[in-house]
C-alpha cells in the first residue's frame, strides 16, 4: 500500500511541475487582457472570460400599447376562494386547496393579496371575510 501511495505522490508531484508554467502563463495573460481592456477598440471575443461585459447595453423600450397579462387578483381562483372564505369563515389554506382541488402554495401567495385588497382577513391560521 506504501508503494502505491508513494508512486502517486510522485505522479503528482511531476503533473505540478508540469503545469506550473501553464499557471504562470495564464496570470501573466489575464493581467494583459485587463491591461488592454480600457485601450482600443479590440473585439468583443478578446476579453477576459471571468469579466462582465462594460460596453453598451441594451435599453428598455417605452411602454406602448396596452399591459400585458390580467390584473393581479382577477384570476378567477382568487374569486372562487374569496367566494369559499365567505362560505366557510375560519378556512385554513390547506382545507381551502382541498375544496379548490389545487396546490396549497398557490394560495400562499393569492390570500394575502386578497387580504391586502380588503376582502378577507385573517384570524389565527383561518380566514373570514373581512
Amino acid at each position: 500500500m506504501t508503494d502505491f501511495l508513494d508512486e502517486k505522490r510522485k505522479e503528482i508531484d511531476t503533473r505540478l511541475r508540469e503545469l506550473r508554467p501553464l499557471v504562470d502563463e495564464y496570470g501573466r495573460l489575464e493581467k494583459a487582457a485587463a491591461a488592454l481592456a480600457g485601450v482600443g477598440g479590440g473585439s468583443p471575443g478578446a476579453k477576459s472570460a471571468g469579466r462582465p461585459s462594460r460596453g453598451p447595453r441594451r435599453r428598455r423600450g417605452k411602454a406602448t400599447g396596452a399591459p400585458r397579462g390580467r390584473p393581479r387578483g382577477s384570476g378567477k381562483r382568487a374569486a372562487q376562494a374569496h367566494e369559499i372564505v365567505s362560505a366557510r369563515p375560519g378556512i385554513t389554506i390547506p382545507e381551502l386547496a382541498d375544496a379548490m382541488g389545487i396546490q396549497a402554495n398557490y394560495l400562499y401567495r393569492v390570500m394575502p393579496t386578497l387580504q391586502g385588497e380588503g376582502k378577507i382577513r385573517k384570524d389565527g391560521k383561518g380566514w373570514h371575510p373581512a
